[in-house]
Parts: C-alpha cells; sequence; structure tokens
C-alpha cells in the first residue's frame, strides 16, 4: 500500500507545491483535485490543482516530468460533483467534466478517477435509478476505452437541508453497491473506499471489505466521531452533522488496525490517501499542514514507508 493525502484541504497551493508537501511530509502520494477552474458551492469542492479543459498528451509530459521530479506519486485523479443532478445542465456540466478528466487520467497513465454516482436528493432510491441507469453505463465505457477505473465515494453527501433526506450519491451503504455493480458488471467501475461514512451510518466499517475486495480501487483515510449524547437528543433522522464530526485518524471511532490488517488480508496494495476534513486544524495553511504531518505520522503505524 501506499500513504498519501487528497490535495483538496490545500486549495491556496499550487499543483508543485502540494507534490513538495508530500514529499517534506513523508507521503508516498496524492490524490489531485480537477474541479472545473471557478467558485465552489460547498467545502473542499472547487479546487483546481490540475485543470483538464485543454489537458493533452504534451501537458501530460509536462505533469509527468513535474511528478518524476518531485519524488511522490499521483494515486489518481478526482472530482466529485452530482451527475445525477435535478438541474439537468448542472448533471451534463459534470458528466462532460468527468470525462475530460478520465482522459487526463489516460494520457498521464494514471490507474483511477474518482468521483460520485450522484442523486437527487428529493427522490427515492427507487425513483433514482432509472436516471443511475441512463446515465452511468456510457460513463463506464469511456473509462473502459481509456484503460481508467472510476472509484466511487462511498459518502452519501447528506449533510445540509438541501441535500434531505436523501442526500446528493446513491452509493452509499453496501446494499446500493451491490445494485450498481449488478447493474454495471464492469471491472473498471467500482469504489474509492471511505470508512468514515459507514461509521456514522451505524455500518460496520470493515465487514463490507471481504465482499467487495475486488471493487476496493482506492482509498480514503477520514475518522469519525459520533457524539451519542446529541444522537440521543435528535436521532437517527436528524441530520448527520448534527450527531457526527468529521476528524484525523486516531481522533474518532474507527479501528485502523482492524481496518488495514483485513485490507491486506484480502489483497488490496493500492493507495490509501488522508482526507482532511477536521475544522480544528483548518484556520490557517500551517495547521492543515500540520493535519497533514500528524495524519501521517499516526499512519505510518500501519503502512511503512517501505511498503510497495
Amino acid at each position: 500500500m501506499k500513504l498519501g493525502f487528497v490535495s483538496a484541504i490545500l486549495p491556496d497551493l499550487s499543483f508543485e507545491e502540494v507534490l513538495s508537501t508530500a514529499k517534506s511530509t513523508g507521503f508516498d502520494c496524492v490524490e489531485i483535485m480537477c474541479w472545473p477552474v471557478g467558485k465552489a458551492e460547498r467545502r473542499y469542492a472547487g479546487v483546481t490543482h490540475l485543470s483538464v479543459g485543454e489537458f493533452d498528451q504534451a501537458a501530460a509530459r509536462v505533469v509527468t516530468q513535474q511528478v518524476a521530479d518531485s519524488g511522490v506519486s499521483l494515486s489518481g485523479l478526482g472530482y466529485y460533483p452530482n451527475l445525477l443532478s435535478a438541474d439537468l445542465l448542472e448533471s451534463e456540466v459534470a458528466r462532460e467534466h468527468l470525462l475530460r478528466v478520465i482522459d487526463a487520467a489516460a494520457l498521464l497513465e494514471l490507474p483511477v478517477v474518482n468521483t460520485f454516482v450522484g442523486r437527487d436528493p428529493k427522490k427515492s432510491l427507487n425513483e433514482n435509478w432509472p436516471r443511475f441507469l441512463e446515465v452511468w453505463p456510457a460513463i463506464v465505457k469511456h473509462a473502459e476505452s481509456r484503460q481508467v477505473k472510476i472509484g466511487i465515494e462511498n459518502c452519501p453527501m447528506l449533510f445540509s437541508e438541501d441535500e434531505w433526506p436523501g442526500g446528493k450519491n446513491l452509493a452509499h451503504s453496501p446494499a446500493v453497491w451491490r445494485r450498481m455493480f449488478e447493474d454495471i458488471p464492469s471491472d473498471y467501475f467500482g469504489l474509492n473506499y471511505d470508512p468514515s461514512h459507514l461509521v456514522w451510518q451505524v455500518i460496520d466499517p470493515i465487514e463490507p471489505i471481504w465482499e467487495f475486495s475486488s471493487k476496493i480501487f482506492h482509498a480514503h483515510a477520514k475518522d469519525a466521531r459520533v457524539d451519542r449524547a446529541r444522537l440521543n437528543d435528535v436521532g437517527i433522522l436528524g441530520t448527520p452533522l448534527q450527531f457526527h464530526t468529521p476528524k484525523l485518524p486516531g481522533l474518532g471511532e474507527m479501528n485502523w488496525g482492524r481496518f488495514f490488517s483485513v485490507l491486506g488480508e484480502v489483497g488490496y496494495t493500492g493507495p490509501v490517501c488522508v482526507e482532511v476534513e477536521d475544522r480544528v486544524y483548518e484556520g490557517t495553511l500551517d495547521g492543515r499542514r500540520a493535519a497533514l504531518k500528524q495524519s501521517h505520522d499516526y499512519l505510518r503505524n500501519y503502512i511503512p514507508s517501505w511498503s510497495e
């Protein structure tokens, strides 16, 4: 396995500075954010460390050299919009940009692009499913043609009132993953596995690794603390941020020893990238760098630096 981080936490740094930060902190790799250039509508979105709008072979050669010179690697490219938005223009813009991200990954010879499936939060799972089957098979075929895998992160995107009650990402649970992979049975369609999102849903964050081992293309390392007193007050029908808090690895409820033990047993050898969303550290660039350093040092107990 390789230890990395998600570049979204460093929006004020350039691509080269992100790579330099990774190297100086001791990370092996970075998941690079590839949002369209422009203003973000939510936290951790809208970060563009690699612009893919006019990306071609010449640009790929430049990036490849920058990566080689840095001494770290890229775990993949990341872009996390709502591809099944009820706003059809938003959905189409996201689809077109995702295809460009996949093309850029192919030019860079990267193995994976990470994203969300998307969802209309006002509709049920079954009501969303026809649209999922309308939009996603063509995207997966495009990825297959470029030999780039798609890793769907399992975040429900259910944090604010406009995402209530269904969230903005269908792929939140093992039951949904099973259905997705049965309906789109491709070796290029899988998971960017983030255990923290299972913690606050009261799902065992480790047990699904056994069933979905062949579908885990990439992984995130983020922790979550569930406040039982708040949960007792608002119940499971409260919005999730009323009773849980994203934390750095080791500061929440995850059993990281068991997590990495099972990942290793199922044969996973890919990247595990720290995703910093702990607001305690977000106030300054120094604080965010400190969060990366703390996470790196903690997780090196489970991914030694010589690991391949």
